[in-house]
């Protein structure tokens, strides 16, 4: 009988002593992931990089570095059959919905790129177009980049006062027109209006 005692003694000691190590065991585990998912130092992704630097200081900037908000406008002009007059009507809306960052372009011959913003938490964004200034400031040509190494230019104006930029494209097809308008809304950087008036 004693022999049977002390193996089941023997035995709960041992399942006591493994239980009391697997739960240390599971703490530091735990413990460690923690650590792991919250790194020790502030992180910052290229959305908050991209909003810090484009928070700077703008008091007397006309230029179109910024973070927009982008909205489109399709209409279709054509003349129906047995008809002389041309209908036009809008066959696309779209508000707001996509968000770009134009930055300067340093590294190359273009001398502003425009990247999407649209996926938040990316390793890397896509430049989804550039924008090279003609003589007159005010007034941009835009190639925007689409999958499959199609692109589309649009020419585009810079209205400082309102921090809008604003471009049309007209693509014919038979007889129907088809005018693409885009219309992009500065968010950041704010112009400093301060003793402006406004």
């Amino acid at each position: 009988m004693r022999p049977w005692f002390l193996s089941i003694f023997v035995f709960l000691i041992t399942a006591g002593v493994l239980s009391g190590c697997m739960r240390q065991m599971m703490e530091i585990s735990k413990a460690a992931t923690i650590k792991a998912v919250q790194p020790e130092f502030e992180q910052v992704d290229f959305q908050e990089l991209m909003k810090r630097y484009m928070s700077k200081d703008v008091s007397s900037s006309d230029d179109i570095e910024g973070i927009y908000s982008v909205s489109i406008v399709v209409e279709k002009k054509n003349k129906p059959l047995f008809s002389s007059e041309e209908q036009q009507r809008v066959v696309e809306r779209k508000e707001n919905y996509a968000t770009v960052a134009i930055v300067r372009d340093h590294t190359s011959g273009r001398e502003y790129i425009e990247i999407s913003l649209d996926k938040e938490k990316q390793s890397s964004y896509p430049v989804r177009g550039e924008f090279a200034p003609m003589n007159d400031r005010n007034i941009m040509i835009y190639k925007h980049f689409e999958p499959k190494g199609k692109s589309f230019t649009y020419t585009f104006s810079f209205d400082k006062d309102r921090d809008m930029l604003e471009g049309i494209r007209t693509e014919v097809n038979g007889k129907t027109e088809f005018t693409y308008k885009m219309t992009y809304l500065k968010m950041q950087p704010k112009r400093n209006t301060a003793g402006s008036g406004y």
